[in-house]
């Protein structure tokens, strides 16, 4: 009987979780299954890859064959990093302190990777939300600015249009104008005639001479 490790679908529509299987290579991909060995959620950055790593090295070690996609998730958890150097302990190469004395510095060294990975998408996150939040507020504040423009210069209008159609009072400009000039007084005739008797007297001394 071949043995496959695969994934296996579950979850709701386009928020697909999948559990790692070990399964007979004739059933089918949602089906029965001999042994779960972990899960993988591809919905969150990065992803989340839970994985027995003993079952799946013994497995591994059986002869079981894993799909491309299960392979890639088993060499991103150094499981087959630990196969290859499994196979050289078995085989006399390297002893098994060796071997775990190298796969733990890969194992420290992966870690430190995917924290830093974490981390960055963290940092990236936080910048990209306090830039949007940065230019909301400068978009609500121009948005501010341009609703007190526009409505200074409706006061500006509404101002000149009352002055156009309420001018000053004629009476209070008749006054200006009196005020700013000086009226000559007239002369009347009672005003004159002290002045012409003399004259008239005058002549009539020379017509009795």
């Amino acid at each position: 009987m071949s043995v496959k490790i695969r994934l296996a679908r579950r979850g709701r529509k386009k928020q697909a979780i999948y559990d790692v299987v070990v399964a007979d290579a004739r059933a089918p991909r949602d089906g029965r299954f001999i042994e779960k060995i972990g899960t993988y959620n591809p919905n969150t950055n990065p992803a989340s890859i839970n994985i027995n790593n003993e079952r799946a090295l013994t497995w591994l070690l059986n002869g079981a064959q894993p799909t491309d996609t299960v392979k890639a998730m088993l060499s991103y958890r150094g499981i087959m990093l630990k196969k290859h150097l499994q196979i050289g302990v078995l085989k006399g190469a390297i002893t098994q302190d060796q071997a775990d004395a190298k796969f733990s510095a890969w194992l420290g060294e992966k870690d430190s990777k995917i924290a830093d990975k974490s981390d960055k998408l963290a940092t990236a996150k936080a910048d990209a939300r306090s830039k949007a939040l940065a230019a909301e507020t400068a978009k609500n504040q121009a948005r501010i600015d341009a609703k007190q423009a526009k409505e200074d210069e409706q006061k500006a209008l509404l101002a000149a249009a009352e002055a156009a159609n309420n001018p000053a009072p004629i009476a209070a400009v008749e006054e200006t104008v009196a005020a700013s000039e000086e009226v000559a007084p007239e002369v009347t005739s009672e005003e004159v005639a002290p002045e012409a008797a003399p004259e008239a007297s005058a002549e009539g001394e020379e017509a009795k001479a």
